[in-house]
C-alpha cells in the first residue's frame, strides 16, 4: 500500500509538471485562434498516441468497458474543466490563473469524504490550508486580480477535483490509459460541438478576451502556431495518463496536496515566455506551498510507519 501511495505521488508530480507545459503553448496562440480549435488539433495529435498506449497496456478491447457511462461522464467533466481553464488563461496573467486553479486540491480534500468515504485527517487538512495561505499570498487580494475570469479558474478547479475523485472510484477496474483515451475523445467531440454551436448561432465577436477565445471562428493556422497546438497533444497524452494513474494508485486525500507543486512552474514559464517577472509575494507563496507539500509527505511517512511499529510492539 505504501509503495502505491509513493508511486501515486510521483505520478502526480510528474503529471503536473508535464501538463504545465501546455499553459504557455495555449496562451501563446490564444490571441489568434479559438480554444476549440486548439483543443481539437491537440486531441487529433494525441489520438494515435493514446491508441498505441492503450493497446500496449491493456489491449484495445478494454475501450469497450462495462463502465462506459462513468468513463464518458468523467471525460466530459474533464473537457469542461480544461476548457474554462484555458479561457481564464486568455484573460489573466499566467501565474494568477494557475494559482487560482490550485483550489483543486482543497476541493478534492473536501469531497473525498462524502464521495469516496475516505478518512481525511486533521494533518492533511492543515497542509492544504497552509498551501491555500500560499495561494492567497500570491494572489494579493485587493491588487486588481478580480476579473470575472478568475471564477473560470475556480470553476475549473472544482470540475477537475471531482473528475479525479471519479478516477479513484473507477480505477479498480479501469486503467489510466483507457481513462485518458476517453478523455481525449471527449475533447474531440466536445470541441467540435461547441465550435459548431457558436458558428450556427452566429456568435463570433464578444468583447471579453475569455469569451473571444471561446467563440472566435476557426482559421487555418500558420506552421509555427500549428506546431504549438500539436505539441499540446504530446504533452496532454503524457499528462492525462500520469494524473489518472496518480489518483488510481493512491487515496485522493493523500496525493491531492502535491497538486500544489505546479505552482513552481507557472511563474517560470511566465518569465521565460511572456517576460512576467515573479513578484516577491510569488516567492513567499511558493515557499508556503512547497512547505505544505513536504509536511504532507512527512505526515504520510509517519502514518505509514505507525502500523509497523504497533505490530512489532505486539509481537514483543
Amino acid at each position: 500500500m505504501r509503495n502505491r501511495i509513493v508511486l501515486g505521488i510521483i505520478s502526480l508530480c510528474l503529471g503536473v509538471l508535464v501538463f504545465s507545459l501546455q499553459d504557455p503553448l495555449v496562451k501563446a496562440v490564444s490571441a489568434g485562434y479559438p480554444v476549440t480549435e486548439v483543443m481539437w488539433i491537440r486531441s487529433i495529435v494525441a489520438l494515435p498516441i493514446l491508441i498505441f498506449l492503450v493497446r500496449a497496456d491493456v489491449g484495445l478491447r478494454a475501450i469497450a468497458s462495462k463502465r462506459f457511462g462513468l468513463l464518458t461522464i468523467r471525460a466530459f467533466i474533464q473537457f469542461s474543466s480544461y476548457t474554462v481553464y484555458y479561457l481564464a488563461i486568455a484573460a489573466l496573467p499566467l501565474a494568477d490563473a494557475v494559482a487560482l486553479y490550485f483550489m483543486a486540491p482543497l476541493f478534492i480534500m473536501a469531497m473525498a469524504g462524502p464521495y469516496l468515504g475516505e478518512r481525511v485527517s486533521w494533518q492533511a487538512l492543515a497542509t492544504v490550508l497552509t498551501g491555500m495561505l500560499g495561494v492567497v499570498v500570491m494572489l494579493r487580494p485587493g491588487a486588481g486580480l478580480f476579473d470575472w475570469a478568475a471564477l473560470l479558474s475556480l470553476g475549473s478547479a472544482l470540475l477537475y477535483g471531482f473528475s479525479q475523485l471519479m478516477a479513484r472510484k473507477i480505477g479498480d477496474t479501469e486503467s489510466s490509459t483507457v481513462m485518458a483515451f476517453y478523455q481525449n475523445g471527449a475533447y474531440l467531440v466536445g470541441a467540435a460541438a461547441v465550435a459548431g454551436t457558436f458558428w450556427l448561432a452566429g456568435i463570433t465577436h464578444p468583447v471579453h478576451p475569455s469569451l473571444e477565445f471561446l467563440v472566435r471562428p476557426w482559421v487555418w493556422p500558420t506552421t509555427p502556431d500549428f506546431l504549438k497546438m500539436a505539441a499540446c497533444g504530446f504533452v496532454a497524452s503524457a499528462g492525462m495518463i500520469l494524473l489518472s494513474q496518480a489518483y488510481r494508485l493512491a487515496p485522493a486525500n493523500r496525493v491531492a496536496t502535491f497538486e500544489y507543486t505546479g505552482i513552481i512552474w507557472s511563474p517560470l514559464w511566465g518569465f521565460l515566455f511572456f517576460d512576467e517577472v515573479p513578484r516577491s509575494t510569488t516567492a513567499i507563496g511558493a515557499a508556503l506551498i512547497i512547505g505544505a507539500g513536504l509536511l504532507a509527505l512527512n505526515t504520510e511517512r509517519r502514518r505509514s510507519a505507525a502500523p509497523v511499529l504497533a505490530a512489532s510492539q505486539d509481537v514483543a
